[in-house]
């Protein structure tokens, strides 16, 4: 038997301890890799989040975009009745969903472009899906969006940037 099995008392002279444990410095050390794993993973679950809104954006974009160019084809094809001073773009998104009628059907038959109109992610949530969105019309500027007397485009109004590094309002 050696000096240290035999004498608990001469084992903590020569720094180690009987009964086995964690120091203070490896406690903290652990600590602190688990603070900058968590913070890697709630940053990582925030860029998620924003990747998936930013998705949900492009698609409602997309979505809106192509009823307004179908709407227009309608009233360009001459199923939407339109004044010969119009542009021949719904005057209101309400008009993608709502529906008009169909000037080629005798029976009054409602051409409809959108079932429900989608919401801005990028916007509050309580805010009406119709107010998410900035508005421009055939007759304003590309630089300037202005709403007018129809829709000729949508836009995001989030001041916010994207992951890419351009404003939500230029996509």
């Amino acid at each position: 038997m050696n000096a240290m099995q035999r004498s608990p008392g001469l084992a903590r002279q020569h720094g180690r301890c009987a009964a086995g444990g964690f120091t203070l410095i490896e406690l903290l050390i652990t600590v602190a890799i688990l603070a900058l794993l968590a913070g890697g993973a709630m940053s990582f679950a925030d860029l998620a989040v924003k990747r998936t809104q930013e998705q949900e954006l492009r698609s409602a974009l997309r979505q809106i975009r192509e009823a307004i160019d179908a709407y227009k084809l309608a009233a360009d094809g001459g199923r939407i009745a339109k004044a010969a001073d119009e542009t021949g773009y719904p005057p209101t998104l309400d008009a993608l969903t709502r529906g008009v009628v169909d000037a080629g059907n005798a029976s009054g038959r409602k051409l409809y472009f959108l079932r429900r109109l989608p919401r801005d992610p990028m916007a509050d949530p309580t805010i009406p899906a119709a107010d998410t969105w900035g508005l421009r019309s055939h007759d304003s500027d590309v630089d300037n969006p202005q709403p007018g007397r129809d829709v000729f485009d949508v836009y995001s109004l989030s001041p916010r940037i994207s992951l890419g590094g351009r404003p939500y309002g230029e996509w």
